[in-house]
């Protein structure tokens, strides 16, 4: 069946048919799309085109339905041209003639627009639930390990020490700005279109309020021509999962790198690991070079949206048919990618013995020097030629931090005071670093509790 046919003299060519229909992606809309109908029936009810037993009947025939859709063949052998079309066929198989009533004074424009809004905002929230347990592993690692001295890096070149669970703690942001930003998504998404039209507005007086409350959405949509041709909050929604796989992909890499032979800090699980079929001693990091590679599939459903909307002329067109197809492998990558990671961090262990050693015998400390040469009076770009000297004649030598003496630092340089030979030590010069935000532990241990309470917040 179709539910426009009326004006055409003959019906759509088979070639047609195949090339347009949707059903085959959209089928997954199909609850929601079960939703917003018996949400509109409601409605039609308040208008007068449905009495209250009709809208009874409506409303039970469509629970039917949506039992049926989890049932074993529920989509086989279906030819409807999308999923509203096949919901309003089953509709008139269950209730009858009173099913073309229905669609009285709605369009599938508007109709399409709320049900892409409510899977959504599912989908949001399932999003936000999957990242809080990515960071919530996050903390639990930074935890069992909250002592551990790592070399922090720019330009992947050993640069200050850090706390391990400091390094930690800046994917836990990264995560929380991505919950946030999801959060905004779903906020622009919630608003309720039915009543728009095709792009004009219904003929019919619908309380558009009542059905907002009826569906949980906050508000309604402000402008009819605007419903119609607008994709933005789906646009939101994949620059969010786009940003998300984002620090995904950089935790995976820095990760591969971090359990190579090379670095050897990480002990990546067995169980998120695979072997090689030709070489016996390989463990290969899989799970994250796999969602390193997803990521550029997620940044492509942004890109191909954004392209298919850059230039449509005012209101809808059926290019727009094309938003479906990267919404839906967008999620799907993004949060088994998510799932996947929660295992990775649950499974990894650190080698704490070997980022140390890294950072001992390099000259992570050289800041701390300088800075230390500042607290006592000397200005900092003096401070600083000192120690690059100082740094300069040690890779000359051979020498390491620890190879230094207090004595042999004071005959290098007089501004080096005795005291200042402690620092040579990474773990020590963490401790001037106690402002908000920093490395020092004091610090860190307050941002992690910091974390951890805005975690629970999160997760409630």
């Amino acid at each position: 069946m179709k539910l426009w046919g009326g004006r055409f003299e003959t019906g759509p060519s088979e070639i047609f048919e195949r090339f347009s229909g949707s059903l085959e992606f959209d089928q997954r809309l199909i609850i929601a799309d079960i939703r917003g109908s018996q949400a509109f029936a409601r409605a039609l009810e308040r208008v007068g085109i449905l009495t209250a037993e009709e809208r009874g009947q409506i409303v039970s025939a469509f629970d039917q339905i949506a039992a049926a859709t989890s049932g074993p063949g529920f989509f086989e052998g279906a030819a409807d041209e999308d999923v509203h079309t096949l919901v309003i066929r089953k509709l008139r198989e269950s209730a009858g003639a009173v099913a073309d009533k229905i669609h009285t004074g709605r369009s599938r424009n508007e109709q399409v627009s709320l049900d892409i809004r409510l899977w959504l905002r599912d989908e949001c929230d399932d999003l936000r639930a999957l990242l809080a347990g990515v960071m919530r592993r996050l903390l639990d690692l930074a935890d069992k390990y909250s002592g551990a001295v790592i070399p922090g890096y720019t330009h992947m070149r050993r640069a200050q020490a850090v706390l391990w669970p400091h390094y930690l703690l800046a994917y836990f942001e990264m995560f929380a700005r991505d919950w946030e930003r999801f959060g905004d998504a779903r906020r622009r998404t919630n608003v309720m279109p039915l009543g728009s039209g095709a792009l004009a507005g219904s003929g019919f007086p619908f309380d558009r309020d009542a059905i907002a409350d009826d569906l949980a959405f906050d508000s309604v949509t402000r402008n009819s021509m605007d419903v119609s041709g607008d994709r933005d909050f789906a646009l939101d929604f994949l620059f969010a999962c786009t940003v998300t796989m984002i620090h995904l992909s950089r935790l995976a890499e820095d990760w591969i790198l971090y359990s190579s032979e090379e670095f050897g800090w990480l002990e990546l699980g067995d169980g998120v690991t695979s072997g090689s079929s030709l070489m016996p001693q390989k463990k290969n990091p899989d799970s994250l070079e796999l969602i390193r590679g997803k990521c550029g599939r997620v940044m492509g459903c942004l890109t191909s949206l954004m392209v298919t909307m850059k230039g449509l002329p005012m209101t809808y067109n059926r290019d727009m048919q094309e938003d479906k197809v990267p919404l839906f492998d967008a999620g799907d990558e993004l949060a088994g990618c998510l799932a996947m990671m929660s295992t990775v961090i649950e499974s990894t262990r650190l080698n704490p013995e070997r980022p140390a050693s890294a950072a001992e015998e390099s000259w992570v400390v050289a800041t701390d020097l300088a800075e230390a040469l500042a607290r006592a009076g000397t200005p900092f770009h003096q401070a600083h030629q000192i120690v690059g000297r100082f740094v300069l004649e040690s890779v000359r030598s051979g020498k390491k931090p620890s190879d230094w003496t207090a004595e042999e630092m004071q005959k290098f340089a007089p501004e080096f005071s005795a005291d200042l030979a402690a620092l040579l030590d990474p773990s020590k010069g963490i401790h001037s670093r106690e402002l908000p935000g920093g490395t020092g532990p004091t610090a860190v241990a307050a941002a992690l509790a910091n974390a951890k309470h805005r975690l629970g917040e999160m997760i409630v």
